[in-house]
């Protein structure tokens, strides 16, 4: 598989082939289930997404969540399905892309009862008990018996249709606080006084005939995976599902029915766990409390990016599969460079959760903070570890600003060959805001943005990298450049002006009112016990400006316009966490109120949504988190003589990142990376479009897809994907005759 070296002793255990029922695992490496945004609706983007870790050396790769009955329905999120042939149709593609690269392919079979929405189908579903979600806030029916029967015969015909389109792996979930094998294990869900319900050998009984006919249907064709929630983590209620007892017993009475245990503790927002509150595997004493009575191999998560990690857990036999959703999304090539010995090659998991938030928005598609090619793999024929040719290589090439978007410009144009390359940074590191945002509370691992791009520009001989340079608009007409590529970032307001009135706020120029740069770039020390942090940004930053202040002492309140303090955390899973940890330091949250004046001790504001109702705070000092204004002085001043630039030899000025607009890290790094690789076009400021895959009638099946816009090739592996590839030779062969022609 990886040719004829071997890995470094140390984590050659990784490597080591394991047999799960009837099918060899090349590896220890598994890709676990996660959500994509891409479900059925974007077929080729499910595939070429879940092809390429194949590609990457893992020897297991997943679906997300696949619904196995319409009234599994929970839109707006966006769940795969293997309801009838059309699903069948569109996932035979990924299984296809991902068996092309020799690795096993499988499904996730999951019914969300009471978690449903109905929001497509409009049914109704199914629970143990009657009872609400505080997920999706719907309710749902007790289930009968022949209600329970029928669900059953769902999994049954949905793993019948992946057996028959090829999955290897055929996963029943009682994973992450959801799906109805879960909620029959937990009191939480589960009030039933039958044979269903009360005791666990009952609250285990629906797992277990599901899971006895699933393996009567399909279990010589594919290995049956439990995928089981060990724990409910964070409930102390005396209904909690615990690992020391139930997790035990569950484990006990199914052991000998199942190929493989894919395990987790608590619910999604703990399972995704960030890294500002989570340490990588924290997950493990939880499993050593299980492995003894497991006698079938345990996949597992852990936000695992370190090979010395990674291997540890293996030797010590507490898992014998290492799972991974996130790092894998991050870097699908980590088997691969662990197995050359290229680990500082590895682009490492922030553990931002930003992926996550693309899901919870409710039909957004996957995006990564590290990886910008991530979904892209299809739609832009991107590929995280290739890069084409150009035929402007000599082309000389400034790039000013080292932040994010510029740092993954420079890089993605030195991989593409460009011999004459310079990035140059006004301050003594490159990395731009990222550094500071980097000490704040818990967020030492997005450091990583900048460490990965550092290693891999030292790498380059044709990137020049300068910092302590701050060039002028002369300086730059000077420099002998033909493309001028601005990315000089954006900066906090320091008037406050925000998205609710889009004015300043009167008396925001005091000087006791700071922004963050203020605080954690030019260290200076807010005056006074009582600080008012104002966010009207909803992201990270307010709530870790008032948890970094609050821990050096001081009496913070955080006053948001929004309905939610940090609304955007909850998207990341994040926000319930924050929370705690916001009013553990005694921060006081003011949520639902706009902040109207700041005078010297008092600022004035009132309620959202009734004006009438105001509020006074008495404090020192004021931090302001509204809005981030973009730094383009440089951009504007060199575009606005052409002549000029003509003159000097300049045929083309660009700006990138928060210079246009300012965004998440995860958007910043994507924008520079699709501007190194469209660069070559007549207008690479406008980009090139992608295929949507989105069916258009009367159209014929070549020209569904629309219009290609990569040159990479794309193998064939069956006749499915030679569709594909056909349609991908077409569409590159007309866009190359235009570029050049």
């Amino acid at each position: 598989m990886f040719g004829p070296m071997a890995p470094d002793p140390r984590h050659a255990p990784l490597f080591e082939p394991i047999r799960v029922g009837n099918k060899l695992f090349r590896n220890r490496f598994y890709v676990a289930p996660h959500c994509s945004g891409l479900g059925v609706e974007y077929p080729g983007a499910q595939a070429y997404l879940r092809g390429m870790r194949a590609e990457g050396g893992w020897a297991a790769v997943n679906t997300e969540y696949c619904a196995v009955d319409a009234e599994s329905d929970d839109a707006p999120w966006v769940q795969a399905r293997l309801i009838d042939q059309r699903d069948q149709a569109n996932l035979r593609l990924m299984v296809e892309r991902v068996h092309q690269f020799n690795a096993l392919a499988g499904v996730q079979l999951v019914y969300m009862g009471a978690d449903h929405t109905g929001f497509v189908t409009r049914l109704p579903a199914g629970g143990p008990s009657q009872v609400t979600s505080a997920m999706s806030g719907h309710s749902c029916y007790a289930l009968d018996k022949r209600d329970i029967r029928r669900i059953q015969r769902s999994y049954v015909e949905a793993a019948i249709r992946a057996r028959d389109i090829g999955f290897d792996l055929v996963q029943i979930a009682a994973r992450e606080g959801f799906s109805l094998p879960l909620q029959f294990l937990w009191k939480y869900w589960n009030q039933r006084t039958d044979e269903y319900g009360g005791s666990i050998e009952n609250r285990t009984r629906f797992w277990r005939e599901t899971i006895e006919q699933v393996r009567e249907a399909v279990g010589d064709d594919c290995a049956i995976v439990a995928g089981f929630c060990l724990d409910s983590f964070n409930d102390e209620s005396d209904r909690a599902f615990k690992v020391s007892d139930d997790g035990i017993a569950v484990v006990e009475l199914l052991d000998d029915m199942v190929d493989l245990w894919d395990m987790q503790v608590g619910h999604l927002e703990d399972d995704v766990s960030s890294s500002r509150f989570f340490e990588p595997f924290w997950q493990r004493s939880y499993i050593e409390q299980v492995r003894p009575y497991a006698k079938k191999p345990i996949a597992a998560v852990g936000r695992f990016t370190d090979p010395e990690l990674m291997a540890r857990a293996i030797k010590d036999g507490v898992i014998d599969i290492i799972g991974a959703a996130r790092p894998a999304i991050a870097d699908p090539f980590i088997p691969t460079k662990i197995f050359e010995g290229r680990g500082d090659d590895i682009r490492e998991c922030i553990g931002c959760n930003i992926c996550v938030s693309r899901f919870n928005n409710g039909g957004g598609r996957i995006v990564c903070t590290q990886n910008a090619t991530v979904g892209e793999e299809y739609r832009r024929g991107w590929h995280p570890e290739r890069f084409n040719e150009s035929e402007m290589a000599e082309e000389p090439i400034l790039i000013i600003g080292a932040g994010p978007a510029g740092m993954e410009c420079a890089r993605v144009l030195g991989e593409r060959g460009f011999a004459n390359v310079h990035l140059v940074e006004r301050d003594d590191h490159i990395g731009g805001h990222v550094n500071w945002i980097s000490e704040l509370p818990g967020l030492r691992t997005w450091r990583r943005v900048v460490e990965y791009r550092e290693s891999q520009l030292r790498k380059l001989e044709n990137v020049a990298v300068l910092t302590g340079q701050n060039l002028s608009a002369g300086d730059v007409l000077d420099y002998g450049a033909s493309t001028v590529i601005v990315a000089t970032g954006a900066e906090w307001d320091p008037l406050g002006a925000n998205p609710i009135t889009h004015a300043p706020i009167p008396g925001a120029d005091a000087d006791f009112v700071y922004t963050p740069e203020q605080i954690m770039l030019d260290g200076i020390e807010v005056p006074g016990e009582r600080v008012l942090v104002y966010d009207c940004d909803g992201y990270f930053m307010g709530s870790s400006i008032a948890e970094k202040l609050a821990s050096e002492g001081k009496t913070v309140t955080l006053v948001s316009p929004s309905d939610q303090i940090g609304s955007y955390l909850f998207f990341t899973d994040e926000g319930g966490h924050v929370h705690h940890n916001l009013l553990k330091l005694e921060v006081e949250l003011v949520p639902s109120h706009v902040v109207t004046s700041i005078e010297r001790g008092l600022v004035r504001g009132h309620n959202s949504y009734h004006s009438g109702k105001v509020s006074e705070w008495h404090v020192d000092s004021v931090v302001l988190v509204t809005q981030r204004l973009s730094r383009s002085t440089l951009y504007d001043e060199l575009t606005r003589n052409p002549e000029l630039l003509e003159e000097t030899g300049i045929t083309r000025v660009l700006r990138i990142g928060d210079c246009l607009e300012p965004r998440v890290i995860a958007e910043s790094v994507f924008d520079g990376h699709r501007l190194a690789r469209e660069i070559d076009t007549s207008d690479p400021a406008v980009p090139l479009p992608f295929i949507r895959e989105q069916r258009i009638l009367g159209w014929d099946a070549d020209a569904y897809d629309g219009e290609l816009t990569h040159t990479l090739p794309l193998e064939v592996s069956s006749q499915t994907t030679a569709t594909v590839q056909s349609r991908h030779d077409r569409c590159a062969d007309a866009f190359n005759s235009i570029r050049h022609g």
